[in-house]
């Protein structure tokens, strides 16, 4: 999932500052489940931003909605009518869904309530490692399910490097030796033999980058013989 954090509430409120009709919308998806964009968040955050509003004896109105995913445009399409009736949109969805929001509702400006750190998962509660890097050549097939490009400190795809000692990496000792984990759930796979592979180096992505499935794409309509 896409892990995010929020902003601090300063920050939020010096983006906010001039304006007196604020929609703060959440997203019901990665960041409902990182505790960083759902409707809880949505709840304290709006009755924080009237809190500080009113202590600086500052009229606002504060609207709240939470929609299934910020990144999808049917979704978006949804609040569209709501949205009007606010001058700004204070977005608690990754980066996807404040520029999603701004592309489908161009005359209202978007602001982000959030960081976008990676894409990770929990480790346990209330912590998460980032485990992809979206680098549109996935290799896990070859490692045992865990990326080195990206939990490698030197995104090593045929590692290890000389460093590692006692299966700890030697940039940060707090973290383990990817490629030391790779070995283990190799062996336990029975599959080391994977390893006797050399992975080509990656080509580096130009941005933006699209994919297109042609399979989900709307059909046109065929105009032959009107």
């Amino acid at each position: 999932m896409v892990i995010a954090e929020i902003k601090p509430f300063e920050e939020i409120k010096n983006l906010l500052k001039k304006y007196k009709k604020i929609l703060v919308a959440g997203c019901g998806s990665c960041v409902t489940v990182c505790l960083s964009g759902g409707k809880k968040q949505v709840e304290l955050l709006a009755s924080a931003l009237r809190t500080a509003r009113k202590i600086e004896s500052d009229d606002v109105v504060v609207g709240e909605m939470v929609i299934p995913r910020q990144c999808e445009p049917k979704f978006v399409d949804m609040i569209k009518d709501e949205a009007g009736k606010y001058e700004v949109i204070l977005s608690m969805g990754c980066g996807a869904g404040v520029q999603e929001i701004a592309e489908r509702i161009e005359n209202i400006p978007v602001l982000p309530a959030l960081n976008t750190t990676f894409i990770g998962m929990a480790d346990e509660q209330g912590q998460y490692l980032e485990v992809c890097a979206a680098c549109g050549d996935c290799i896990l097939s070859m490692t045992g399910g865990i990326c080195p490009v990206t939990r490698c400190a030197k995104s090593l795809i045929n590692g290890p490097c000389g460093g590692s000692q006692g299966g700890l990496c030697e940039v940060s000792k707090d973290n383990p030796c990817v490629w030391q984990l790779i070995y283990d759930r190799l062996v336990k796979l029975n599959m080391l033999y994977l390893l006797k592979g050399i992975s080509q180096p990656k080509t580096r992505s130009v941005h933006p980058r699209r994919m297109v499935r042609e399979d989900l794409k709307l059909k046109k309509e065929s105009t032959k013989g009107v």
